[in-house]
C-alpha cells in the first residue's frame, strides 16, 4: 500500500511540474492562426512546425516538457488543426505559402530569433523560412523530417504518377489519403509495438481530413511536395554553408522517411547530432520522454554556449 502512495505523490509531482499551454489564436492577413504556446517569452524561443495530417497537437507533450526552460510557439499551418481553411480558390495551398504565412506569424507574434524544430511537413516549410530568413534561425530540430533523396521510402514512388498527371491520379490518391488505414498506418509503419499506440491519434487526424474542403487542400500539397524534392539540392547546400548545431531525432519504422535520411545530415554537418529511436513517423506517440530528454540535452548545449558553430548566437526572441 505505502508503494502505491509513494507512486501516486511521484506522479502527482510530476504533474505539478509540467509547464502549462496556452492556445491562442493570431490574425494573419485575415486568416485566423491557432497556435500552443508555453514558458516565459523572455527564454530562448523554441518554433515547432508540424506535419501532416497532424497539427501542433503532436507538440502538446513537449511542449509541457520544455516549457519550464524555453519558450515554446507551434502554430497550425492554414488548413490544419484549428487554425482556418481557406478556399484554396483564394488561398494557393503551396509551401512556398505555407512558409509565407509561418513568418508572417512569427512576426505577429514577436519571435525574431528561435530554433526550428521540424517534423514532416515541418522540414520542408522550415527549410523555405532558414532560407528566407536565415539570420532568425539559431539552431535545426529534425524530427523525420527528411531533406535528403537518401530517406525517401518506397511509397514516394506512388506519387510519381500523380505529379506527372493529376487529373487522372488525384481521385485514387485522396481516396487512400483520407482513409483510416493509411491514417494509421502512418504512425505505425513497421513498429511491432502495435499496442503501444493510442488509436485516437489517427482516428482525430481522421476526422481531420475528412471535414469539408479538406480534399482539395490535401491534393494541392500532395501535389506540390514534388518542388521539395527538386529543392533537395538548394537546401543541402545551405545546410553544409551554415554549418548552425543540428539535432536529428528519427523514429526507425517510419515507412515514408527511413533512417537513411536522417544519417545523410551528416554528410553535410558532420557535427549534426543524431539519434535512431525505437518509433514510428511521429516519434513521440511512443518516446516523447526519449524525446523530450534528448531535445532539452540539445538546447541546454545552446543555452550555455557548447556546440554552438561560428554563425550561430543562442536562441531568444
Amino acid at each position: 500500500m505505502k508503494t502505491l502512495v509513494a507512486a501516486a505523490a511521484i506522479a502527482l509531482a510530476g504533474a505539478a511540474q509540467a509547464a502549462p499551454v496556452a492556445y491562442r489564436t493570431v490574425a494573419v492577413d485575415g486568416i485566423n492562426i491557432a497556435y500552443r504556446e508555453a514558458g516565459d517569452a523572455g527564454k530562448p524561443t523554441i518554433l515547432l512546425l508540424h506535419g501532416v495530417p497532424s497539427s501542433s497537437r503532436m507538440y502538446d507533450g513537449l511542449l509541457r516538457k520544455l516549457g519550464d526552460r524555453y519558450h515554446l510557439v507551434a502554430p497550425d499551418y492554414p488548413g490544419f488543426g484549428n487554425s482556418d481553411a481557406p478556399d484554396p480558390a483564394r488561398f494557393a495551398y503551396t509551401f512556398d505559402n505555407l512558409a509565407t504565412v509561418m513568418h508572417k506569424f512569427t512576426d505577429a507574434v514577436g519571435a525574431q530569433r528561435y530554433v526550428l524544430l521540424m517534423q514532416d511537413y515541418g522540414a520542408p516549410v522550415g527549410m523555405r523560412m532558414a532560407l528566407g530568413r536565415p539570420q532568425a534561425v539559431q539552431a535545426m530540430v529534425f524530427q523525420n523530417g527528411n531533406v535528403y533523396e537518401d530517406g525517401l521510402g518506397a511509397m514516394w514512388a506512388k506519387r510519381k504518377p500523380f505529379w506527372a498527371d493529376r487529373a487522372a491520379h488525384e481521385k485514387d490518391v485522396i481516396a487512400v489519403h483520407q482513409s483510416v488505414a493509411a491514417t494509421r498506418a502512418r504512425h505505425i509503419g513497421s513498429d511491432p509495438a502495435i499496442a503501444a499506440y493510442d488509436p485516437d491519434l489517427w482516428m482525430d487526424e481522421y476526422a481531420y481530413l475528412n471535414r469539408p474542403g479538406q480534399a482539395r487542400i490535401q491534393a494541392d500539397l500532395i501535389y506540390d511536395y514534388q518542388h521539395n524534392l527538386a529543392a533537395y539540392p538548394e537546401w543541402q547546400a545551405w545546410l553544409k554553408q551554415r554549418q548552425l548545431p543540428t539535432l536529428v531525432v528519427w523514429g526507425k519504422h517510419d515507412l515514408a522517411f527511413t533512417v537513411p535520411g536522417a544519417q545523410a545530415f551528416k554528410r553535410d554537418n558532420p557535427s549534426a547530432e543524431v539519434h535512431i529511436l525505437d518509433g514510428g513517423h511521429f516519434v513521440m506517440d511512443t518516446k516523447l520522454d526519449e524525446v523530450a530528454a534528448i531535445t532539452g540535452a540539445f538546447l541546454g548545449k545552446l543555452s550555455s554556449g557548447a556546440g554552438a558553430s561560428a554563425g550561430a548566437a543562442p536562441a531568444g526572441r
